[in-house]
């Protein structure tokens, strides 16, 4: 998706240049106090300089477009691009700078390449935890050779995103859920195909064989249309994601919120690709929702709420939560909970949302693994801390399972937890 181009800012000095106008000034005002036209002869050209870096530069705006994409697996992230300058700027009267996402390490310094026409780069990332973060468009800023002014130049550039999320979760979607809600306004009908009971119709993809085409309804919409079955969906779900601050610390809170925003993210694209409807839910002091819906349309959506999710400040009662749930989707959607159980508000949300008839799986990224990286201890205190942090952790751990099934998340690039619970039969989620 391409964004319209960057409005293009005015001309602007650098720092260099009022240096040079300062110098040119004193020379000129030393020369008329001391009638000396030498120092008149040495001031001008600084003060000309700036005026000649302006008239060096291009005649309009300059103007340039950005192809790039995302390379790399897992914690590697190499980002490559080219840049199309359009006449008559210069690949070489440019300058590129990169601003990289906050949850990201530079493996290596950013390699650009300039041809007669455009900038190539690449840069490389790394990122320690499963992340889905937006990557600003570079910063491309037109120079003068002296370096006394510059013109950023108006870049048309795609949003870009990079999404890292445990492995196991690109075979989630296979996983037959329960059951499937209807929304309001769908019924069942006997018609019967080739997979199953006809659920409804959709936007068919390149590769769809011509008996799935609905060419009735093609011809009515302009543009083909596809059948889609009931067993061709492998049911609904919701994810919902606890964005309160608790004990822990802001600073490990939104650490944990961005692990588990990615892999709210992997499920979700897991599921659709599958033809399942998902819906999502981020809870901090309000539920902001993205209704249950399927489709790469329903994607962009997701992306664009999860890529926007952040910690709140004042976070919302458990009861508020499960009381917008139960007004925005149907009871009895499998529900999946992403939250870090840091406080008892937790076990009373999921409380709340069973009594409301949401069958619900909790995945808990742990704290552990950051709280231990952050401790600046002894061996034997250390030991003795991680020890007692284990424990309160499993106690935790013990009083949710009461409510719901518990993912321990610790090892945040494996994920194999969540696949093999819903893989297993007569599970959680089964309801009379």
């Amino acid at each position: 998706m391409t964004g319209p181009p960057s409005a293009p800012r005015p001309l602007r000095w650098r720092t260099r240049t009022f240096l040079l106008l300062g110098g040119g000034l004193v020379a000129a005002v030393a020369a008329v106090l001391a009638r000396q036209p030498a120092l008149l002869f040495l001031g001008l050209p600084l003060l000309l300089a700036p005026l000649a870096a302006v008239l060096a530069g291009p005649p309009r705006d300059p103007r340039a477009t950005l192809e790039w994409r995302v390379d790399g697996s897992g914690p590697e992230v190499d980002v490559v691009g080219r840049i199309e300058l359009a006449p008559p700027t210069r690949p070489t009267e440019v300058e590129v700078r990169f601003d990289r996402p906050t949850a990201l390490t530079e493996r290596a310094p950013p390699r650009i390449e300039r041809d007669p026409t455009s900038i190539s780069f690449s840069l490389s990332w790394h990122t320690d935890e499963p992340v889905i973060a937006p990557v600003a468009p570079p910063h491309v800023v037109w120079a003068d050779p002296l370096g006394l002014v510059e013109r950023e130049v108006a870049l048309e550039a795609p949003s870009l995103a990079i999404e890292r999320y445990p492995p196991e979760l690109l075979r989630l979607g296979t996983v037959r859920l329960e059951r499937t809600i209807l929304l309001p306004g769908e019924t069942r009908s006997h018609r019967i195909g080739s997979s199953g009971e006809f659920f409804g119709i959709r936007d068919a993809t390149p590769s769809e064989p011509p008996r799935r085409i609905n060419w009735p309804a093609s011809a009515r919409a302009g543009r083909l249309l596809a059948n889609e079955f009931e067993l061709d969906r492998t049911g609904d779900v919701l994810l919902l994601l606890d964005a309160r601050p608790s004990p822990l610390g802001r600073a490990i809170d939104e650490r944990l919120l961005s692990i588990a925003t990615a892999a709210a993210y992997g499920v979700a694209d897991s599921f659709l690709r599958e033809k399942a409807r998902v819906g999502l839910g981020v809870f901090g002091e309000f539920l902001d929702v993205v209704p249950l819906a399927g489709g790469r349309t329903q994607r962009l959506r997701l992306r664009r709420a999860l890529l926007a999710t952040h910690l709140t400040s004042s976070p919302g009662p458990p009861e508020r939560c499960a009381i917008a749930v139960r007004r925005q989707f149907p009871p009895g959607v499998t529900t999946i909970v992403f939250t870090t159980l840091g406080d008892e508000t937790s076990d009373h949300l999921l409380t709340h949302l069973r009594w409301r008839g949401f069958p619900t799986l909790v995945v808990s990224p742990s704290p552990l693994p950051l709280q231990e990286a952050a401790r600046t201890l002894s061996e034997e205190e250390e030991r003795l801390v991680a020890r007692l942090a284990r424990l309160v952790r499993r106690d935790r751990l013990a009083r949710v399972w009461e409510h719901a099934p518990v993912v321990d998340w610790e090892e945040y690039w494996s994920l194999g937890g969540l696949v093999d619970l819903l893989r297993r039969p007569g599970r959680w989620g089964r309801r009379a």
